[in-house]
């Protein structure tokens, strides 16, 4: 196992070096690092009819989890939560973005009640699960980089962790290396930008597609004849440029997505859905208190969520969050 040192970009402009973990350290064993968030409390399964899931996101990558749970279980009450007024994520501050999530989080759960709790963002899920998971009762799942499924599967021990800046260089992505990669050589790239172009192809941006030609190009590597075969998305915005990253990638590689996991770890907490049941409406709740524009609410709608909230929830979140609102990317 090593990790590349040169991957870690910082956008088409230029790259800086990424410290090196040593081959073998941790190999086979699951360091502490990676315990509160992979592992969390234990959680007694309970099977439930029609249960009522939140998927909470800073933008609008959560929808491709969002996507997989509505599947997995159409009878539950779904509730989409996007941070917008905050979003990206990747560049608050750790200690900040701690005390927005819990807050943001206190005031989700006291409206809708939820039994589950899915965290759709690999920057909250690392960084503030454990305090979620001490501070309130209802369960949490959370997302992680696929690297254990992405090592296991791929033939040639060669993948790249596709994610954001602050993903890659955090020390739990790399603990998770250490922890699972064994005998692959993992290269990690930081994307400043494809979340960002992910959320303005939602709302009916036509995006450039060199421009995402040159974020994923360094996830495509060959060493002594040996190809990349695996690329792990770790950013569940990601997803939602599938199409262009599978049309300009040099080579054919697998995408590791993580939704349909996190769907089987709800499907495994919650039960699977009952036979002829319908869930009721699902519905998104935006923090900027922002309608969203028609190509957003048409896009909204193709993942069967009715575009917009209540206006009591874009009022109670407008006035919750007003002290720190910002210009959220929703026109």
């Amino acid at each position: 196992m090593a990790i590349n040192d040169p991957a870690l970009r910082t956008g088409p402009a230029g790259r800086r070096p990424l410290s090196r973990v040593e081959a073998g350290e941790g190999r086979g064993r699951l360091l502490p690092e990676v315990y509160p968030v992979l592992l969390g409390p234990s959680i007694v399964p309970r099977v439930m009819t029609s249960p009522s899931i939140l998927v909470f996101d800073s933008g609008l990558g959560g929808l491709t989890v969002f996507r997989e749970i509505a599947t997995a279980r159409p009878d539950a009450r779904l509730i989409y939560a996007a941070d917008d007024a905050l979003f990206p994520y990747g560049t608050i501050e750790e200690g900040r973005l701690v005390r927005r999530v819990i807050e943001v989080m206190e005031g989700l759960i006291a409206a809708h009640q939820p039994d589950l709790v899915v965290i759709a963002c690999n920057t909250a899920s690392t960084l503030v699960l454990p305090a979620l998971r001490q501070r309130f009762s209802v369960p949490f799942v959370g997302t992680v980089p696929a690297i254990k499924p992405a090592c296991a599967s791929s033939q040639t021990k060669r993948i790249s962790v596709l994610g954001t800046e602050a993903t890659v260089a955090r020390e739990y992505t790399h603990a998770l290396v250490r922890s699972f990669a064994r005998d692959c050589e993992v290269t990690l790239v930081g994307s400043a930008v494809l979340a960002t172009l992910a959320e303005r192809r939602l709302s009916g941006a036509n995006l450039d597609e060199e421009a995402i030609r040159a974020e994923i190009i360094p996830c495509f590597v060959v060493e002594d004849g040996v190809r990349t075969d695996t690329v792990v998305l770790a950013c569940t915005h990601y997803p939602l440029l599938l199409d262009f990253f599978e049309r300009l990638a040099p080579w054919p590689v697998r995408w590791m997505d993580p939704a349909p996991a996190i769907a089987r770890r709800v499907v495994e907490l919650l039960g699977p859905a009952e036979s002829g049941e319908t869930r009721a409406e699902p519905r998104a709740v935006f923090t900027s208190g922002r309608t969203p524009s028609p190509p957003l609410s048409a896009a909204l709608a193709c993942f069967g969520l009715t575009a917009g909230a209540p206006e009591s929830d874009r009022t109670y979140e407008a006035e919750r969050l007003a002290s720190s609102r910002m210009v959220g990317p929703f026109g």
